[in-house]
């Protein structure tokens, strides 16, 4: 287990002026635990990337229906107009349904808010941190698992956990919780079959005590990072800002260890 976490050990303070790594995709989820869409492309809004989680499926007692409840929403597609994504195309009346946002827990980002998304508007994941983990299975997982919102390479493997200030297209993000992991990543986004990994694995290693945060020990595995957006607080300084796949990530700020990240 030493070996392994030498694999992705960071140091800490301020980084270089090189990149930590490149966006290689991203991805947004229009109708929350629905099929998510790949794009080039997403403007930044108040809550998270444009029209991500702005729907959400109800039962008849208005109650949130996910794929925890009910795998098969993996196979619902939605689509959106060609358009949707470009960063000065203004929706009319007829065109979009406005919905009310939430706020983030206050305990880990003050002032900031998020749709239907499980807590926060942003998801970072690593290629790395994948490849290392399917390097432990006995068969391979897609990143569509993990249902991220950026996906990034050119990094060590849960380089992301510790990523506290980031600047990606001169836009300030700031991690602010390692991601717990539901039953979500064990579910087929194509069959919507529910199996027992990657979870079984996850627990050997991503656990609080397999992390060295043993005086938190929540009984969770985390893989991702949960972001928020500084720009997002202000319409202003909102306006324009777009993240383009193949952007370079800056880190400025890193946490410590993995004990000083918020979980």
């Amino acid at each position: 287990m030493d070996k392994l976490f030498s694999l992705f050990s960071t140091s800490t303070g301020r980084s270089s002026s090189a990149p930590a790594a490149t966006v290689t995709s991203i991805f947004i989820y229009p109708i929350k635990s629905c099929r998510g869409i790949s794009v080039p492309q997403a403007p930044i809004t108040s809550t998270g990337f444009r029209w991500d989680r702005q729907w959400m499926v109800v039962n008849s007692n208005g109650r949130a229906l996910t794929q925890r409840v009910e795998p098969k929403l993996a196979l619902v597609e939605p689509e959106l107009p060609p358009d949707a994504l470009d960063v000065n195309w203004m929706p009319s009346d007829s065109s979009y349904m406005a919905l009310e946002s939430r706020f983030v827990d206050p305990d880990y980002a003050q002032g900031y808010t998020a749709m239907f998304s499980d807590g926060f508007p942003y998801l970072v994941i690593s290629q790395g941190s994948l490849d290392l983990l399917n390097e432990l299975l006995k068969e391979p997982l897609p990143i569509n698992r993990f249902r991220p919102n950026i996906l990034v390479d050119g990094c060590a493997p849960f380089s992301e956990d510790l990523w506290k200030v980031t600047k990606l297209n001169n836009i300030a993000f700031h991690g602010v919780k390692l991601c717990s992991r539901c039953k979500v990543p064990t579910i087929n986004q194509e069959s919507g079959i529910a199996g027992t990994e990657p979870t079984e694995t996850l627990m050997k290693f991503r656990t609080d005590k397999a992390l060295k945060r043993e005086k938190i020990n929540k009984a969770k595995v985390y893989f991702g990072m949960n972001f928020v957006c500084a720009e997002s607080l202000s319409a202003s300084t909102m306006k324009g800002k777009v993240v383009k796949i193949g952007d370079p990530i800056h880190v400025l700020q890193r946490y410590a260890s993995h004990a000083d990240a918020a979980a």
